[in-house]
């Protein structure tokens, strides 16, 4: 317990710190003690409740997200932006703006950029500020060829990118996935194929999307994965994926035959990448999302707050 006389002495250092603006050193001198026990007094206010900060900012939840988990997974940086009264539309256009934004800060020294590829990373090339790179090259990641959803694929966000950072881009003349094994092989030792995954392997930044099989799924939508895939998968224990490759709730690449069906990056090979942005929208891709996190591919995390929220 603390008696009145110091009680009223921890009052009186606050209100003229925190109230009157007084530095610690000039409330010591008026005191008559030195800077470190009025240092002390304010920190005691603050344990005994007298004195209780908190921001009064809406983006305040958000930040101590971001803080959070990049405590709790290690992360270089986390974004996490708020969603209040927004349609699942306007969600992935501001993470797109979000990741726009943190690639555009970033992007000194870079000569070379990989993106997969999704409906949220279209937002983000969507939103690319027009900028002057020609010394970098925009690389894809995973194939992209099919007849849907063109606008979301591989080769056309590089294009798209390349053209609003005002560099090149190479094209994966492959689809994502494959029919067999025999065809896989026979195009990863074409030339212009083998060339663009080697220099997929050496990209300095990547921007990926990840995504979560049984729900919202892409894959599906695009016929890569039928219902007897997704029942596999399951028995596999696949709890998401990047690049079209899937790993378990651990993080660890699943042993199963649609793996070796995809034409891009090995989930190693993202790992090797010195920064992976991983850009994700939505509270359906939350187990998704912690598992490729506990696998340590990802050290940029641009989130929305309803997800980051079941994270942490």
């Amino acid at each position: 317990m603390i008696d009145w006389e110091e009680r009223r002495q921890i009052v009186k250092v606050s209100k003229l710190y925190y109230f009157d603006g007084q530095t610690q050193a000039e409330i010591a001198k008026k005191i008559g003690v030195s800077r470190p026990v009025i240092s002390k007094l304010l920190n005691k206010a603050r344990e005994i409740g007298i004195v209780e900060i908190y921001i009064k900012d809406e983006s305040a939840h958000t930040v101590e997200l971001e803080h959070r988990l990049e405590k709790k997974y290690n992360l270089k940086e986390a974004i996490v932006i708020p969603t209040a009264d927004l349609t699942t539309e306007m969600v992935k256009q501001a993470l797109g703006k979000a990741a726009s934004v943190y690639v555009s800060k970033n992007l000194q020294g870079i000569k070379s950029l990989g993106v997969s590829w999704g409906s949220t990373l279209s937002k983000f090339v969507q939103e690319y500020p027009y900028e002057q790179h020609r010394e970098l090259k925009v690389i894809p990641l995973v194939g992209g060829m099919g007849r849907k959803l063109v606008e979301i694929h591989s080769n056309l966000l590089a294009y798209q990118l390349a053209q609003k950072m005002n560099s090149n881009c190479s094209y994966l003349y492959a689809p994502a996935m494959v029919g067999s094994y025999e065809l896989k092989q026979r195009l990863i030792q074409s030339e212009d194929i083998a060339m663009v995954l080697e220099e997929g392997r050496t990209v300095q930044m990547a921007v990926v999307g990840i995504g979560n099989p049984y729900e919202g799924s892409t894959m599906s939508t695009m016929n890569y994965l039928t219902s007897a895939d997704l029942e596999s998968l399951k028995k596999a224990g696949a709890a998401g994926d990047i690049g079209s490759r899937f790993f378990d709730a651990a993080g660890k690449q699943i042993k199963h035959p649609l793996n070796d069906l995809v034409i891009g990056l090995d989930l190693n090979e993202f790992k090797n990448i010195p920064e992976v942005i991983g850009i994700v929208e939505g509270s359906h891709k939350a187990a998704s999302v912690k598992a490729a996190l506990m696998g340590g591919y990802l050290d940029v995390l641009i989130i929305d707050d309803t997800t980051a929220g079941l994270l942490v």
